[in-house]
């Protein structure tokens, strides 16, 4: 008998709503209330979401973020900048003591995200870890020169032909490991790249380029588009096939639905929160 975890789709939601689901459902694991959970879920609006400690007024250009009509959010995770619109964003959440997590915050990260690499080859890429290998390579992970989160390989990023295809966070709280990432499935780079501030027109150039050399969509790889329906489909398995795992549905009943919504109120529809370094 496979080990059961939840699996929840929740579909197209609003970013306070995507990012207090997560906190709850982080909640609810480390009393014991309900088993490790894999998520997914959609945006909408697509949104701008920054990592916990970003500056807003330093890095974002919240004009050009109002005038693409993105939402935007602060999550409870670390790491830079993600647009979040053409893709498949998932979370998964379990404790740190679970039998299959290393201690080490890099290994865990690797063995969550076997999952999503067996998603990659569900959909016939083949998709690989990087792990830094020169001296150069790992003082940037220290010092990531960017505010863009797929600008920059780390420990166990998912690439395919040299290039990021999926871009994860990760934060541990009362004793449980939450990594949510986004999985492109189309990409639209100069949006991204609109939602930034840079020093001149010049410097964004440059970094444009260089951060197509670095990142792709899947629907870049492949001849056959792949739609968002097909996309959970291959990573559903993945994650059951890469985890061992039978997933098995999660209902939110009426209790746990009001709890959300105070996270939302207390937390990520608050401008205090969302805009606060």
């Amino acid at each position: 008998m496979k080990e059961q975890w939840y699996f929840i789709d929740s579909g197209a939601c609003s970013p306070a709503y995507n990012m207090a689901l997560d906190e709850a459902l982080l909640e609810w694991h480390s009393k014991g209330e309900i088993k490790p959970v894999v998520r997914f879920y959609e945006w909408n609006p697509a949104t701008l979401s920054v990592g916990y400690f970003q500056k807003v007024d330093k890095e974002i250009n919240m004009d050009a973020v109002k005038e693409h009509g993105y939402g935007f959010v602060r999550r409870p995770t670390g790491g830079r900048a993600v647009l979040h619109d053409q893709e498949l964003t998932y979370s998964v959440i379990v404790t740190e003591e679970h039998p299959k997590m290393p201690q080490s915050v890099t290994e865990a990260y690797r063995v969550i995200s076997e999952g999503i690499l067996e998603g990659f080859r569900n959909l016939g890429l083949d998709a690989y870890f990087a792990v830094p290998r020169t001296e150069e390579e790992k003082a940037g992970l220290k010092n990531p020169r960017s505010a863009v989160c797929f600008d920059a390989p780390s420990w166990y990023e998912l690439v395919v032909e040299g290039r990021k295809v999926a871009g994860s966070a990760q934060t541990r709280q009362k004793g449980v490991i939450l990594q949510h990432g986004s999985i492109l499935l189309d990409i639209d780079e100069d949006k991204l790249f609109d939602c930034f501030k840079f020093a001149n027109e010049r410097v964004r150039e440059l970094m444009q380029k260089a951060f197509s050399k670095k990142a792709v969509a899947i629907n870049d790889l492949r001849q056959e588009k792949v739609t968002i329906e097909e996309s959970k489909k291959a990573f559903k398995q993945g994650f059951a096939d890469g985890l061992d795992v039978e997933l098995v549905p999660l209902e939110l009943n009426d209790e746990q639905k009001r709890y959300i919504d105070e996270i939302i109120e207390r937390r990520y529809a608050n401008d205090e929160w969302t805009y606060r370094r």
